[in-house]
């Protein structure tokens, strides 16, 4: 898979089992996918919740119970085999991170597609801005933060960042590009020092992989998709599935048509 790949290209080798790597960079142009499924009976106050907290949580489609394909942002799709790599949680713990979930899916799932930071990295690269992840094929370094999310029915817990390396005037140029996509989470949620939103060691991310930094940098942090999974794991719903941190859900939609 490239940068040049379609999303439907990657959604089939995904499907065919011969990709199961994170997708930062791939399928430049159209607009990438955080996941969750939940039990319908869950579903509501987990939509209530991405409704509450939009900057990690922006909704770009909800299937109809029992339903696998988004009907909206990638008809035809199968949201149980088109990742590349999913997690399985009963009670809020984590079980199992297979390439397909189609031996865990049930009738009674709804499914939610949250936008993703890695929608906007193509106009930050078209305006010359360091995405150092790509630059080193690595997956987006994330974190668990001491930002509080809004609460909603049995949902609550912390906001989970991505950070990308950026010289401070870089960062500007970046707030003010990344603003325009309020659906894969606009401007960033924090500049410089990690320890004031509670990242105790920016060398270990909770999830994904550290970068390098050159001289001068700062880490710039973006509200995460991911923050659904740390939720998970305080409200500890009977069962979920979400996409392992990295491995996005490729959607028919284009990053042009996510500009606010």
């Amino acid at each position: 898979m490239t940068p040049q790949s379609t999303a439907a290209d990657v959604r089939m080798a995904c499907r065919n089992g011969k990709f199961t790597q994170p997708t930062p960079g791939l399928a430049r142009g159209f607009v990438q996918a955080n996941l969750v499924m939940l039990p319908a009976d869950w579903a509501y106050d987990f939509l209530l919740f991405c409704q509450r907290n939009p900057k990690p949580c922006p909704i770009l489609d909800v299937t109809d119970t029992g339903s696998w394909e988004p009907k909206f942002a990638a008809p035809g799709a199968d949201l149980r085999t088109d990742l590349p790599g999913y997690r399985v949680f009963f009670h809020g713990e984590c079980v199992d991170e297979p390439t397909d979930v189609k031996d865990y899916w049930r009738d009674d799932l709804v499914s939610f597609l949250i936008g993703c930071s890695f929608t906007f990295e193509t106009a930050l690269l078209e305006a010359g801005l360091p995405v150092r992840h790509i630059e080193q094929n690595r997956n987006v370094p994330m974190y668990r933060t001491n930002i509080a999310c809004r609460p909603a029915g049995q949902f609550h817990g912390p906001m989970v960042v991505s950070m990308r390396p950026m010289l401070p005037g870089q960062a500007l140029k970046a707030t003010a590009i990344c603003g325009q996509f309020p659906l894969a989470h606009g401007a960033p949620v924090h500049f410089g020092d990690p320890a004031a939103i509670g990242i105790r060691d920016l060398l270990k991310p909770d999830y994904g992989e550290m970068v390098d930094f050159k001289p001068g940098e700062v880490p710039i942090f973006w509200a995460c998709g991911v923050t659904p999974q740390a939720v998970l794991m305080q409200a500890k719903p009977p069962f979920a599935i979400a996409h392992k941190p990295g491995h996005m859900f490729l959607t028919n939609l284009h990053d042009r048509d996510m500009r606010g």
